[in-house]
């Protein structure tokens, strides 16, 4: 399955009403099928994965690091989402309420399978686990880094860090969602959103400077 560059940007230039009508056409689009799967029409259940196909299994492909393992936690998240669908709330964001059932069904798997890699010890730390560690500042050390041909260096870092920094950094700059709806995913405040990103941010740049010695992974304009 082809990949999507890692914290790709589309360089676009459109006509902002245009990009506007898009939108809600689309979140009114979302929001029809979400209120049909409700009633039971499994057809809107096909229009949903298809919605959501390739950015979902990218989520769980970067929890798990197996493609066999995530398309088969995908498949799983499809069906906890017909269980549980009449207990969504309408009032909430479906996307991030949809994001946290496929990371429960990740994180399930990844207990069952490999529980030691939810326990990595983080260096200097003093025996805290990545899952135990939660404050640190934030800081866009990304925003810069973002050149096509180093992509794939930055895909094999990502890759090397604990569970808890690789979903943190796919929702946010794979997914693009806002940190207050990566806080829904997760379960989790705001502010603790905030300070993993940091912690990731951060990791993520030592394990690119490690790997890749002499190179300048600074933020550049």
């Amino acid at each position: 399955m082809a990949q999507v560059s890692l914290f790709a940007r589309l360089v676009r230039i459109t006509d902002m009403m245009g990009v506007f009508e898009t939108t809600w056409e689309g979140r009114v689009g979302l929001d029809s099928e979400v209120a049909q799967l409700r009633r039971g029409d499994l057809d809107a259940l096909s229009t949903l994965l298809a919605r959501y196909q390739n950015r979902l299994y990218r989520y769980l492909l970067r929890m798990v690091r197996n493609q066999a393992e995530a398309e088969d936690l995908f498949q799983v998240t499809w069906i906890r989402v017909a269980e549980k669908i009449h207990r969504y709330d309408s009032k909430r964001s479906f996307e991030p309420w949809l994001f946290a059932l496929a990371r429960n069904v990740a994180i399930d798997h990844i207990r069952r399978i490999r529980p030691e890699s939810l326990d990595e010890p983080v260096a200097g730390d003093s025996g805290e686990t990545a899952a135990m560690r939660l404050e640190s500042r934030e800081r866009p050390v990304l925003d810069g880094i973002l050149e096509r041909e180093r992509t794939g260096r930055m895909a094999v870092a990502l890759d090397q860090l604990p569970v808890i920094y690789r979903e943190l950094l796919t929702l946010r700059f794979e997914e693009e969602m806002k940190l207050e709806e990566i806080a829904d995913v997760l379960g989790v405040p705001l502010s603790t959103v905030k300070t993993r990103l940091r912690r990731a941010l951060d990791r993520f740049k030592l394990a690119l400077e490690t790997k890749y010695p002499g190179e300048d992974w600074r933020t550049r304009n």
